[in-house]
């Protein structure tokens, strides 16, 4: 290894971890997720781009795996084609450990012979698990069997994944960071509304625990926010369904509850609408002064109504 290698070695992310790239075949969407005794593993290890591909690139990471192999799929080229170039210009593809998914579901993976054992992956139909330092060289395949078994969104598989990998012994070292990254299936330029998960745990006790934790309330948000867009349309039997179904998910959160009785408000069901903002304000008089505060286009209600939520702040 020249001095030059060893800078570079000095300068890569120390991000040994275990991940998964898939694709589901039904929705379309692309995703990655990992988990790692690594502060922040997210921030270098997941890229995802709605159809074009997912990537995670670990172990002596080189991050412009992540860039140049989304670039790669976006201009046509396939995951195997994407990630093979790329390793062969890279002289130190001996230490990087890379996966890819692209938009058809085609997959190719990476390990380097000098990543810390033990380390290896697994490539199925739509999908690619790997690790390094790991406890077992157990871990991948059972993050392999438990992605291909598990049931439900591809978040749910994804997360099944991490936890078969967690129970299987994980990271030699431990745990601290974890990631997902969902993206749809079609590209609609513009990439902040074609994430359908992006939550990461960059520093935890247990941060699959946690990770779990916040895609259920990103789950209730998207409902929340079906809800919201029915709301615009009129479709008021749409908005009552998403806001339960956020609601159920989130119990003990004001702001579900807060913008469902604004909705029932401006569909004339001014009853029920004040039941629900009653109850928030009971908690926490705040929302009842937000709910004046909100202009006409937001609170369609009549100086009567409006009364009646004045005297619950």
């Amino acid at each position: 290894m020249t001095r030059e290698d060893l800078i570079r070695f000095g300068n890569s992310p120390l991000a040994h971890t275990y991940s998964i790239v898939a694709r589901d075949p039904g929705s379309g969407e692309l995703g990655v997720a990992v988990e790692s005794h690594y502060f922040s593993v997210g921030s270098v290890v997941t890229w995802a781009e709605a159809g074009v591909g997912a990537v995670a690139t670990q172990a002596l990471v080189e991050p412009s795996y992540g860039k140049l192999g989304l670039d790669l799929m976006r201009a046509g080229k396939s995951a195997p084609d994407a990630l093979g170039g790329l390793v062969s210009s890279d002289p130190m593809n001996n230490i990087r450990q890379v996966a890819m998914v692209d938009a058809e579901g085609r997959v190719a993976a990476h390990t380097g012979s000098l990543t810390i054992a033990e380390a290896g992956h697994v490539t199925g139909e739509g999908f690619s698990v790997q690790a390094n330092m790991m406890l077992r060289a157990t871990v991948w395949p059972v993050m392999a069997e438990a992605y291909k078994s598990a049931r439900g969104e591809l978040v749910d598989r994804l997360m099944a994944a991490l936890d078969a990998a967690e129970a299987e012994g994980g990271d030699i070292r431990g745990r601290q960071s974890a990631a997902i990254l969902i993206v749809s299936g079609e590209n609609t330029g513009k990439p902040w509304s074609d994430k359908v998960y992006d939550v990461r745990v960059d520093d935890a006790p247990e941060p699959l625990k946690e990770i779990r934790r916040l895609v259920l309330v990103a789950r209730a948000y998207s409902h929340m926010r079906a809800a919201l867009s029915a709301t615009q349309r009129g479709d008021f039997d749409t908005h009552n369904r998403e806001f339960e179904k956020a609601s159920n998910l989130l119990r003990d959160n004001p702001e579900m509850r807060f913008w469902h009785g604004i909705g029932l408000l401006n569909s004339g069901k001014i009853e029920q609408g004040m039941t629900i903002l009653g109850e928030v304000a009971a908690r926490d008089r705040n929302w009842a002064t937000l709910a004046l505060r909100l202009p006409p286009f937001m609170l369609s209600a009549d100086s009567a109504t409006r009364e009646r939520i004045r005297q619950l702040a």
